[in-house]
């Protein structure tokens, strides 16, 4: 009888280990820098609306101090909380950026398509951006901004067997250094101007 009855112990827990998923460890960016990385600062989160359409966006200042000339590719993804990414500047017109250029009052603001480019050396050299979506939903609750182009560091992607992986156009895969923000906002969707938005950290990914 015991030793029926440890069986059925044991035969759980076997099960279990059985069952027990094996995460396979996600690369991480190094803790210092190992290759070129631009000086970035940003503004929060904001929400704008034109011509009655709700848009978000974010304001950004981009400085090279890398040693070296630089081309900035900004890579800006919004990822809401049911996991949609959407990426930034699509779609978006001329009207949009102009009012929240005014908005800002910032004159050396530029669009994407013009802050995009070589970018020089030092302080007096630095650009300012503007990354913009549409909104994705009235009720935004937590979302993540991504932010890529920062850095150089970067990894190849490789499958079970150590090869590395291939896009669809049988070029190599690779996670590059990107900056995550995270951001929460308290409300509900029926009155959206007035919530205030709140960053909630960021950190470096691997993407």
């Amino acid at each position: 009888m015991r030793s029926a009855l440890a069986l059925a112990l044991i035969v759980p827990v076997v099960a279990l280990i059985v069952a027990a998923p094996i995460s396979a460890k996600v690369p991480e960016p190094s803790l210092y820098p190992v290759s070129w990385e631009l000086d970035f600062r940003h503004g929060t989160a904001k929400r704008i609306v034109v011509d009655t359409a709700p848009y978000w966006y974010i304001t950004y200042t981009v400085t090279n101090n890398t040693g070296q000339e630089q081309t900035w590719r900004p890579e800006f993804q919004l990822m809401t909380d049911d996991g949609k990414v959407l990426k930034s500047d699509h779609g978006i017109g001329v009207e949009v950026f102009d009012k929240i250029k005014a908005t800002e009052g910032n004159r050396f603001l530029e669009p994407a398509a013009r802050v995009a480019g070589a970018l020089r050396q030092g302080p007096d050299q630095a650009k300012d951006g503007v990354a913009i979506w549409k909104e994705p939903t009235p009720r935004m609750g937590t979302f993540k901004i991504f932010i890529g182009g920062l850095s150089g560091e970067k990894v190849a992607l490789t499958d079970d067997d150590g090869k590395g992986m291939k896009d669809a156009d049988g070029l190599p895969e690779f996670l590059r250094k990107t900056l995550e923000l995270d951001y929460q906002i308290y409300g509900d969707e029926f009155h959206p101007e007035r919530h205030e938005v709140h960053e909630l950290g960021h950190k470096w990914v691997m993407r």
